[in-house]
């Protein structure tokens, strides 16, 4: 058993708010990954165990968001964004800059377990274009001279 007992708990009175408890996949998923950084697919079976789904349709609902993570991933998770209103603005700068400074591709983690760069499709802000996230905080209009401030307030080299 993977899960605590906080964390069970924390997943079935997520998914009491609902009728069927399947409801609460994006929540219950969310709630493992906080105490695990990634759902190993043996957590992914506890949690469908819990909402009374199979693993395979935990699994469609779990990699279809993209904060939702299936791999190991770096303590902070830097998701750039490459919607069209990003690119056009200069988020391929920002993901150049990020590789070079990190010295990691889309999807790798730095060997230190810190970071891992990865794309999202949009991050909701494209009138602040260029926009990424690292980790829960979004940052606005960012190009290459201010990612070394952004990743300063995160502790990077």
């Amino acid at each position: 058993m993977i899960l605590t007992p906080d964390k069970i708990q924390a997943i079935l009175q997520e998914a009491a708010h609902f009728p069927r408890p399947s409801a609460a996949a994006i929540e219950a998923l969310n709630i493992a990954q906080r105490g695990h950084g990634w759902i190993s697919d043996e957590l992914l079976k506890e949690v469908a165990e819990l909402l009374g789904m199979s693993p395979a349709d935990l699994d469609s609902v779990a990699t279809f968001y993209n904060l939702i993570y299936r791999r190991p991933v770096g303590k902070r998770v830097i998701h750039y964004c490459n919607s069209v209103s990003c690119w056009m603005l200069g988020a391929e700068d920002n993901r150049r800059y990020l590789s070079q400074k990190l010295g990691i591709g889309l999807g790798e983690t730095t060997g230190d377990g810190e970071y891992t760069l990865l794309p999202i499709v949009c991050l909701g802000a494209c009138d602040k274009a260029p926009v990424l996230m690292v980790g829960d905080e979004t940052h606005f209009n960012v190009d290459p001279a201010k990612l070394d401030d952004v990743l300063g307030e995160t502790g990077a080299p």
